[in-house]
């Protein structure tokens, strides 16, 4: 049986997800809470895996980890 896949507009997902979050009380406004959590987890409820590229967390997270191996390799060369 062959799978039917289905197609959205980006912006009709943008808009779902938007009001979405904003009915939650998450707005985008600079240094607020990070929406990134709760519209991924909308768009899987919806049936689309968001991609790993597009998730401002995931980077931070990597920064974040090479930011760890930075200092550790450092602090080892300096004792």
């Amino acid at each position: 049986m062959e799978s039917t896949r289905e197609s959205f507009n980006p912006w009709s997902v943008v808009n779902v997800v938007f009001h979405h979050l904003a009915a939650q009380g998450l707005h985008p406004i600079l240094g607020g809470a990070d929406p990134g959590g709760p519209a991924a987890d909308l768009l899987r409820a919806m049936g689309i895996e968001p991609a790993p590229e597009g998730d401002r967390q995931v980077g931070e997270n990597v920064k974040r980890h090479l930011a760890e191996i930075r200092a550790a390799m450092f602090e080892e060369q300096d004792s």
